[in-house]
């Protein structure tokens, strides 16, 4: 194990690009499967391969170019910098990143409208990123080396890959829907009261 955590900060420099592809998609993956416990039902593995295709065919990649893309166009960690870097990445890369997920997900489940998901969820999605992505950019943009960024949005991004499936699912885009399916969940859960 310990070769292991060792050999990942020589890959990451190494080949960065595969290496940052594979962690995000693995970690995105996870926040699929963890949403699909939370729910309570069986496991669905061909979701979850649904969602590590997405995650390794686009969003890895769209986040590694992307921010790649930032950096060379805004180098550095100055306080502007960073603010203006949130600021792209919250007005382009961030919707880019929602609708190619929800339109993805929809081609991989065979739906017929392809954009209903989108155009239904697109809205509520993208505002309750607002509450989360802004922050987390802001510590990867001053903090994090670019070598590491895609790896660390991954990171960040099981969170928000739990959320989005779960949206994807079940939900409207907002976190609330998601704090009522649980709160029904745990109240349907327990025995009646006598």
């Amino acid at each position: 194990m310990a070769s292991w955590w060792r050999a990942l900060p020589r890959a990451a420099r190494r080949y960065p690009w595969p290496t940052n592809v594979l962690l995000y998609a693995g970690l995105f993956s996870a926040g699929d499967a963890l949403q699909q416990r939370l729910r309570g039902g069986p496991a669905d593995w061909r979701q979850t391969r649904r969602v590590a295709t997405l995650a390794v065919t686009f969003h890895g990649n769209f986040n590694y170019a992307w921010l790649r893309l930032l950096e060379r166009a805004l180098p550095g960690r100055a306080p502007r910098t960073v603010l203006a870097k949130v600021l792209c990445d919250q007005t382009v890369g961030g919707p880019i990143a929602l609708s190619a997920f929800y339109v993805g997900m929809s081609i991989l489940h065979g739906k017929d409208d392809i954009f209903l998901d989108l155009k239904q969820k697109f809205w509520n999605t993208y505002k309750s990123g607002l509450m989360y992505w802004p922050f987390v950019q802001l510590t990867n943009f001053s903090l994090v080396p670019v070598h590491w960024r895609t790896a660390y949005t991954g990171l960040c991004g099981f969170l928000w890959a739990t959320f989005l499936c779960f949206s994807q699912q079940s939900g409207d885009g907002t976190v609330e829907s998601m704090f009522i399916f649980f709160r029904r969940k745990e109240a349907g859960d327990r025995p009646p009261e006598e």
